[in-house]
């Protein structure tokens, strides 16, 4: 398929010309057939040589490791380095000595690699640098000088092109904009009496005329800010120059809090945050929800739907106008108050940024510059290729200059106008594959990832967006939303990889439904719960959820509704002894939201309102339901309320945040899973030095109960769900000294208990989870003084894919080569190790 390359197709181009540089207006474009096909934008200058064949491919490497200090590393950080290092020393990709497996598609690999460091080198060469390039809302869009207002916009099938708004009546005549060899049409409009011609706060499009001669309004694309009538019903969105004079600019008054050892990501959707049947302000939020998610211990927020879309049932997920912040919930000053007050409360602010598609809105959005264009005049492709049929929307060209300039500015613009602390990616597999994941059911092959089917242009531009973002902020935290699972995806761009921080573990919420939807407590499988916990890729980092917000979307249902239903309106009053339902349902609701934390990842996730089990659905307000407001809000009042059963779940949810904030076990690289009992339903695993005891048994309490340990000591209880103040019966001992006693020889785990070293008796209530910790100080003077540590035989089951089985690559702490590491397929859970 035409601009992208699979293993064995064809190449094409590597990027096309940019239409603007800093420094003159150079020309310069890629080789490729494609382009010289058809008169795009510059003048042909220098070719880049691609892989024109398809490569036999290698054996595997069974054994011995590569140097992670590799040529190819050096080729994605240093520009002195040649493509010629790379094909002569492709062994030495840092991805292949975590996953030797990938080894066989070392051609697909060294050809995006060739295709990213070219790009890199053009932009470079063209625009000085990467970071340069990803600051064109320097240039384009709206851009105040001393004796001016500056406008450009790249749109070059336009026929003629003029500037319109408040400022001159609407009426463009005397403000005809002038287009430049590359498409770029400009215009500079003098200051009137020493003051701007265009006042801050005032409406302005983009007039332009098509190739059919019909003159067409569209919002600016790099707009700041975007508006609409609220008076008016179905109206179209108006741009809006924003500049406020300093005095109304919003001035930053904290620094970005520091990174989080793990990130604990409250999920947030402002608009709908109210108590109230209405859309909430920032300033709102920032006053009356932030301090909320700051007591209960998350270290992060994770904003939704921020950049403007017209359509608000979208979620957020049909963006319209880029660089401009969503105006139902204020101004970008408001938007500033909300991320510096954050920051001030020591919370980190990501942002959901959707680069996977735009919205198919043509009188709001993008989607209005390409009527009639090809794919080297547009933002997006043409065709069948440049529409999503599931989402009605449009799809980005990633290897066309403007949109790498445009997207990778739109990044940039964010972490600098607004301080964000990075990102989440909505719809990575959309982008990644030419399928877009459409009807798809990916098995693991390898094959499923690296073949005809990749989209490389969209991996170029995620390994320059990745690159970007860590230069710019190298604190950032970058998180990929995929559901196939793609190997590398969370690995550095160094290694010749993708370069997220994190994937979200999107299989873990499937299972929470279907076991809760589907299934009875006796059918609970305790090794496949710990399975689907564990199994996510050798040293790719996880963030878990048990529900986010497609969780909790109307025709579904939360895991407190789907647990307790009906009685969630009559049965939560702690006034009265709970039903068997409710009892049930706050149990699991707590066990399954901290195993999942405390199992599921080396980060955590939750969506507003989930910490205390918020009932009901979101519906937003459409047409079906009288568009109304009653079902896109938070009723905070129901765990504000001292005699309802919510502020249980809510206290839990609290105190696991605090756990990890105390403990540190989400950061750490040692986990093992020590049992996973079907008969007695109870999962006992180590993370950190912290031993979690899970007792799913609806109906049995073990008295005496035997749980494994990695060190000897004594151990208390660090957090139990079954505290009165959770909402429990209160039957553990809080003041009870644990004391181990050792297991077999040690070293040998085959004589120890369940592979432990050592072990020591507790009690387990039904439905009930419990956290031991070690009180370090009672360790005797003697041979055991020195903590045992993790048997080098414990390396295990928790190195696969997020959505699959499969052999694990070695980990570096304890095997040599892959020959020392237990084969995984003989039983489905075991102990393991994760090397975080």
């Amino acid at each position: 398929m035409y601009g992208s390359l699979g293993l064995l197709s064809t190449p094409s181009c590597v990027g096309y010309l940019a239409p603007f540089y800093s420094k003159d207006y150079a020309k310069a474009s890629s080789h490729s057939r494609h382009v010289a096909a058809q008169k795009t934008i510059g003048v042909m200058a220098g070719s880049h040589k691609l892989l024109g064949k398809s490569l036999s491919p290698l054996k595997i490497r069974t054994n011995g490791r590569a140097d992670h200090s590799s040529i190819v590393s050096a080729v994605l950080t240093d520009d002195n380095s040649t493509m010629a290092a790379i094909e002569d020393d492709t062994e030495k990709i840092g991805l292949f000595s975590i996953d030797p497996s990938l080894e066989q598609f070392k051609d697909h690999f060294r050809y995006r690699l060739k295709r990213y460091v070219d790009q890199k080198k053009l932009i470079e060469k063209y625009e000085g640098s990467l970071e340069e390039f990803a600051q064109g809302y320097l240039k384009f869009g709206f851009n105040r000088e001393e004796d001016g207002i500056v406008y450009r916009e790249w749109a070059p099938a336009a026929q003629e092109a003029q500037v319109i708004g408040d400022f001159n009546g609407w009426n463009g005549s005397n403000h005809c904009m002038e287009k430049n060899e590359f498409g770029v049409w400009s215009i500079k409009i003098p200051n009137s009496s020493g003051n701007p011609a265009i006042p801050h706060n005032s409406l302005v499009k983009f007039r332009f005329k098509q190739g059919d001669g019909i003159w067409v309004d569209r919002i600016p694309a790099w707009i700041k800010y975007a508006t609409v009538d609220p008076t008016k019903f179905a109206v179209a969105y108006d741009g809006v120059y924003w500049d406020p004079p300093p005095s109304e600019r919003y001035q930053f008054k904290f620094p970005r809090p520091s990174k989080p050892k793990a990130p604990r990501i409250y999920e947030a959707h402002v608009g709908m945050s109210s108590s109230e049947p209405r859309i909430n302000s920032y300033r709102e939020f920032a006053d009356d929800i932030l301090p909320r998610i700051q007591a209960n211990n998350y270290n992060t927020i994770q904003l939704m739907a921020v950049m403007e879309h017209s359509y608000y049932g979208s979620f957020g997920y049909h963006v319209t106008n880029f660089f401009a912040v969503s105006s139902r919930s204020g101004t970008p000053e408001d938007l500033k108050y909300l991320i510096d007050k954050a920051h001030g409360l020591g919370l980190q602010v990501l942002m959901d940024v959707v680069h996977s598609h735009a919205s198919n809105n043509v009188t709001d959005g993008l989607n209005g510059f390409d009527v009639g264009q090809s794919s080297q005049e547009s933002y997006f492709h043409t065709g069948d290729r440049g529409y999503h049929k599931l989402w009605d929307s449009r799809l980005f060209n990633y290897a066309n200059w403007e949109v790498l300039r445009f997207l990778l500015s739109n990044l940039r613009w964010w972490m600098d106008e607004y301080k964000f602390d990075g990102f989440r990616f909505d719809g990575i597999t959309s982008m990644l594959y030419h399928h877009h994941g459409i009807n798809m059911a990916f098995t693991g092959n390898y094959n499923e990832y690296f073949s005809e089917v990749t989209d490389v242009d969209a991996v170029v531009y995620l390994m320059l967006a990745n690159c970007l973002i860590h230069t710019v902020l190298p604190d950032a935290i970058v998180v990929a939303e995929d559901v196939s699972g793609m190997p590398g995806l969370g690995r550095p761009v160094s290694e010749g990889a993708i370069g997220f921080d994190y994937r979200l573990a999107m299989a873990i919420p499937d299972k929470w439904i279907d076991y809760v939807k589907n299934k009875s407590d006796q059918e609970w499988s305790m090794q496949e719960i710990s399975w689907r916990l564990t199994n996510r890729r050798y040293s790719e980092k996880c963030i878990a959820y048990a529900e986010s917000h497609d969780q909790a979307i109307v025709g579904d249902k939360t895991i407190a509704f789907l647990l307790m239903d009906k009685e969630m309106y009559t049965g939560m009053s702690s006034l009265v002894d709970a039903s068997p339902t409710v009892e049930r349902g706050v149990a699991l609701h707590k066990m399954i939201h901290f195993i999942t934390m405390a199992l599921g990842g080396e980060g955590y996730l939750n969506f507003m309102g989930n910490e205390f089990g918020h009932p009901e659905w979101i519906d937003f307000p459409r047409e079906g339901n009288g568009w109304s407001y009653d079902k896109c809000r938070r009723q905070w009042d129901l765990v504000d309320t001292d005699h309802l059963r919510y502020k249980f779940m809510n206290a839990f949810d609290r105190a696991m945040n605090a756990l990890d904030d105390k403990y540190s076990f989400l950061a750490s690289t040692k986990l093992i899973v020590s049992s996973t009992n079907e008969d007695d339903k109870v999962i006992v695993f180590e993370r950190g030095n912290l031993v979690f005891v899970f007792n799913f048994h609806p109906e049995n309490t073990y008295d005496g109960y035997k749980v494994g340990c990695d060190l000897p000591g004594k151990y208390r209880v660090a957090l139990d769900s079954d505290a009165l103040e959770f909402g429990g019966r209160g039957r553990v001992g809080h003041d009870v000294d644990h004391f181990t006693s050792p297991e077999g020889i040690p070293g040998v785990p085959e004589t120890n208990f369940n592979n432990r070293p050592n072990s020591f008796k507790v009690l387990s209530p039904a439905h009930t989870c419990v956290v031991y910790h070690r009180v370090e100080e009672v360790l005797e003077e003697s041979d055991e003084s020195e903590p045992l540590s993790v048997s080098e035989s414990a390396v295990t089951n928790v190195i696969a894919s997020n959505d699959r089985v499969e052999e694990p690559a070695p980990d570096e702490d304890f095997a040599a080569d892959p020959s020392e590491v237990k084969d995984l397929d003989a039983e489905e859970t075991r102990e393991g190790t994760i090397d975080g």
